[in-house]
């Protein structure tokens, strides 16, 4: 059974006024010697796409589609046909998933497992038929009632367990079916209030669980990167993993921070009251940088919202950061966004896809001519000149004491500052993002 009508989205230009067809997204281009595809590796989220109804704490779900009417095992192996039919039909190389989202939990945890199995097979069986990759996996352990108090961080030892369990089974497919990446994200790893949370023993167990999944990736011989996502509230009032720079300190803290890096979320980051470039910089400039969930959240809602990505001045940045890193990695961008609740149709789930790759394809064009061009170097060079000689030179090389720059500073009190002309750096930005060259290649 065929899911979609549309046939393979092609590139046809940034003049094409056929919504089935990529503006900006041409995959076979090359920059720096790599293709559009090798640098972005678009990834599908299996939750969002093909589990998600489009419901909110305000409505019941709006989305049709085809599978609606299955039971959950039947409904379970449609959606395994309609991913890889959907990555066929937008040329998307990677796809990731949590473990409820490809297969139903059972009645006992056995059940679930047996569940998994047989999905776990259909999956493999199309990976080796098409080509297609698993970017990332990882195991949902916050949604069911168990975790009510956390996973990791539950105050119940008995959940800590049987997340581990989750953890466990989520890792050995993982190796079976060559997840580049595992991701954790901890829903329910915080706390609601403090007047009854013994923190430091839940962050000291939130190491012991994540050094216990890194003894078993080992012991299976599982070599794909661990990840965390950061998100600094919601569900819980506060969650562990409030930002990158947060969750740095605890890896730093654990000993840890040689074995994760980061899958940095758009709309996270500004919840978090960041920008995604100030995530994604952070996460560079330390060498953390690993995958990203590619969404953006809304300026004026103050939830997670999880739109498809269609701002150009963010995903430009974003892409500055990513090309500056030298890429992804084994990471890539993975769509963790979703339909509006008006955009219920199922062909709405190739129109917002189409969207958000041209947006990140836009990006990509944009911030490589300023990465040619030298545009923000050239600006912090000049920024920050007075560290290139002098005392300024002498504080980098740290060859002065506190009593050499005082001694320094009574013979130099008079400064004079220059201006920043930031409203001018912006206007700039604002020439590239209107002036790139498109052309067919």
């Amino acid at each position: 059974m065929a899911y979609f009508k549309q046939d393979v989205i092609q590139y046809e230009g940034p003049n094409s006024t056929n919504p089935y067809s990529f503006k900006y997204y041409n995959p076979n281009e090359k920059f720096d010697g790599k293709t559009m595809e090798e640098i972005l590796r678009f990834g599908v989220a299996y939750w969002h796409t093909f589990t998600a109804d489009l419901s909110d704490p305000f409505g019941v779900g709006t989305a049709v589609r085809d599978w609606d009417s299955l039971s959950e095992m039947d409904k379970a192996k449609a959606r395994v046909d309609a991913i890889f039919e959907f990555m066929e039909k937008l040329n998307i190389p990677y796809f990731c998933f949590h473990d409820v989202d490809i297969a139903p939990e059972g009645k006992t945890l056995k059940e679930t497992n047996e569940n998994l199995d047989e999905i776990v097979a259909l999956i493999k069986k199309k990976m080796e038929e098409t080509g297609k990759k698993l970017l990332w996996n990882t195991s949902n352990n916050f949604t069911h009632e168990r975790f009510v108090h956390g996973a990791a961080t539950s105050s119940n030892a008995d959940v800590f367990a049987y997340a581990a369990a989750k953890v466990k089974k989520n890792l050995d497919i993982a190796k079976e079916l060559g997840a580049e990446n595992f991701v954790f994200w901890g829903g329910r790893e915080g706390y609601e209030s403090l007047l009854n949370t013994d923190m430091k023993l839940e962050l000291d167990n939130l190491a012991r669980f994540f050094k216990l999944a890194k003894n078993y990736a080992d012991e299976i011989g599982y070599t794909g990167q661990f990840l965390i996502e950061p998100k600094p509230k919601e569900p819980t009032s506060h969650q562990y993993d409030t930002d990158v720079a947060t969750a740095h300190a605890f890896l730093q803290k654990y000993d840890l921070d040689d074995v994760f890096k980061f899958n940095i979320e758009a709309n996270h980051a500004t919840l978090a009251g960041h920008t995604f470039q100030h995530e994604l910089h952070y996460a560079r400039i330390n060498d953390m940088l690993g995958s990203v969930d590619a969404n953006q959240g809304h300026p004026l809602l103050g939830w997670d919202t999880d739109e498809f990505p269609t701002d150009i001045y963010e995903t430009t940045l974003a892409m500055y950061e990513i090309l500056k890193n030298g890429g992804l990695g084994s990471g890539g961008l993975n769509f963790d966004a979703k339909p509006r609740r008006t955009s219920f149709a199922q062909d709405d789930l190739i129109l917002t896809h189409i969207a958000g790759m041209d947006a990140f394809a836009l990006g990509l064009r944009v911030a490589h001519k300023m990465i040619e061009d030298n545009f923000f170097e050239n600006i912090k060079k000049e920024k920050y000149e007075s560290f290139e000689t002098g005392i300024g030179q002498k504080i980098l090389n740290e060859e002065v004491t506190l009593s050499d720059l005082a001694e320094y500073a009574l013979e130099n009190d008079q400064i004079t500052n220059k201006s920043d002309h930031l409203e001018t750096i912006k206007a700039q930005f604002n020439q590239y993002l209107l002036n790139i060259n498109i052309e067919d290649k």
